[in-house]
């Protein structure tokens, strides 16, 4: 595992565009699986500009996102679909037709996450990862729990996460209940891991994340497992380490 320490969350957001630029131009078609959230948003603020540059070329790249609320359309503005449309892919060169986000309108619960498995299987695997780190230690939806998910699947909310995303609405009545995530597993399979954490309330998670045991109850944990991960995070978010 590889860490990064930045100054702050601009300089945090540079490198973790450099090393997806860096991705983008060793592999043009490269599989990228991606994150929504507020921890990503100048990092893809950066590969826009380079791409407004001429500096990146995404003509070739497929996309798979992490998660998505189960019950939203793809119009609702706090859809995971139309986070990335805004924040991402109405700036870059993408074929919209190479990137996918859980259905988050199909009701089938299994229907949907093997046919996410299947999509996932069908363009090779994800060749870079990129991950944000929630309060409770989750990546994706993949809430604490007695056990790592293996595959997609649809995941209750816990009142933590519900509290940090109702920011995002008008009230935490608003917040959706539940969504479609990637399984821990699937991360797993990535080739390459990408985490970025940025802020002082993240300081303790992100400790026991790199230095505790590796648990179901702390899930972001399992990368102490992967081969390749690197961690980009501000000098806030790695006072505890």
């Amino acid at each position: 595992m590889r860490i990064y320490r930045a100054k702050d969350y601009d300089e945090l957001s540079r490198k973790a565009a450099n090393i997806i630029a860096a991705q983008v131009i060793m592999k043009p078609d490269s599989v990228l699986g991606l994150a929504t959230g507020s921890s990503p948003v100048g990092t893809y603020k950066q590969l826009i500009e380079r791409c407004r540059m001429g500096d990146l070329d995404f003509s070739q790249i497929k996309s798979v996102n992490l998660d998505e609320y189960r019950g939203l359309p793809r119009e609702n503005e706090q859809s995971y679909y139309y986070f990335m449309r805004e924040n991402l892919f109405k700036d870059i060169n993408i074929d919209m037709a190479n990137t996918n986000i859980p259905d988050g309108t199909e009701p089938d619960s299994e229907k949907e996450c093997l046919r996410y498995e299947r999509v996932i299987a069908g363009l090779g695997g994800i060749d870079l990862q990129l991950l944000g780190l929630g309060h409770n230690g989750h990546i994706g939806f993949n809430e604490p729990d007695s056990s790592f998910a293996k595959m997609t699947h649809c995941v209750d909310l816990t009142p933590s996460t519900i509290e940090a995303n109702k920011r995002f609405f008008a009230s935490a009545e608003d917040v959706p209940r539940q969504a479609y995530t990637m399984g821990i597993g699937t991360i797993m399979r990535a080739r390459k891991i990408l985490l970025i954490v940025s802020g002082a309330d993240k300081a303790q998670i992100l400790h026991d994340v790199l230095n505790g045991p590796v648990t179901p109850q702390v899930p972001a944990s399992i990368l102490q497992l992967h081969s390749n991960v690197t961690v980009v995070a501000d000098e806030a978010a790695l006072a505890k380490c």
